[in-house]
């Protein structure tokens, strides 16, 4: 029996491998698996009418010389604040509670990548309500001269909107890092909410931490946010908080997101 070799200049060339799923696209699968969940829809849709909501309460019930365009983003700000750190979570434990993970993880094997395109998405969408927060106290503002004989100030500045921005960011931050480091929602959830509050306890009744409560604690150290007055000491028990209550429980819940078996059923 003869065998027939080729050669090398005419053996064929060995198949290609299959191209890795562009992170564009794996960031539009997660934008659209927020909308596609029960839960994120209704969360979305619950903030999209939380805002005009408050423009409309505030309209009526606040006094005029309040009616400012600074208030109304103090006010209009609020769903955010609360809603966004669950919608961050969502965005990790989708994956766990909807049982998606396989198909996901298989389609995409590269679950670092995975997790970039959720936090890319997770960015997005958020910076899309805080948009809306602004717009819907813009409007606000608009009308309450006509309406109510206002204030009308527009003073805000760059600072205002760059330290409301950063605290809500912060927020969302902190949701992905309990949902990676939980992987179930009602847990993360829970645990965002209560811990934070249990910490602040702590520090306001026990004798001698009120004094570093800023370093420790997060909600303490971003307030100065909201009054656009943080001096460099405040940013450095900022940055000190952040890290306890992001990064701290963000690098455990990267590994395990990265090494966790995931099941379809």
């Amino acid at each position: 029996m003869t065998t027939l070799t080729l050669p090398p200049a005419l053996e064929p060339a060995p198949l290609a491998g299959p191209a890795g799923v562009p992170f564009g696209r794996l960031v539009r699968v997660e934008l659209r698996k927020l909308v596609d969940t029960r839960a994120s829809r209704w969360l979305l849709a619950g903030i999209a009418a939380l805002t005009p909501v408050i423009v409309v309460v505030m309209l009526v019930a606040v006094k005029p010389h309040d009616l400012t365009y600074e208030k109304f983003v103090d006010f209009t700000q609020a769903p955010q604040k609360y809603l966004l750190p669950v919608l961050g979570i969502l965005t990790v434990t989708s994956e766990w509670s909807q049982r998606t993970g396989l198909v996901t993880f298989t389609l995409a094997p590269n679950r670092g990548r995975v997790l970039c395109a959720k936090a890319a998405a997770a960015l997005l969408a958020g910076l899309l309500v805080i948009v809306l927060a602004f717009v819907a106290a813009a409007a606000g503002n608009a009308l309450g001269g006509p309406l109510r004989g206002g204030d009308g100030s527009w003073s805000f500045g760059a600072g205002g909107f760059r330290d409301i921005v950063l605290v809500l960011l912060i927020g969302l931050a902190q949701g992905l890092a309990f949902g990676m480091l939980l992987l179930v929602s009602a847990a993360a959830i829970v645990t965002y909410f209560v811990l934070p509050n249990v910490s602040s306890v702590v520090f306001n009744t026990a004798p001698g931490l009120k004094a570093d409560e800023k370093w420790f604690d997060l909600n303490t150290s971003t307030s100065s946010l909201y009054s656009h007055d943080t001096t460099p000491h405040g940013w450095l028990q900022m940055l000190s908080a952040t890290l306890i209550w992001v990064v701290l429980p963000a690098v455990p819940g990267v590994l395990r997101v990265l090494r966790s078996e995931v099941k379809s059923g």
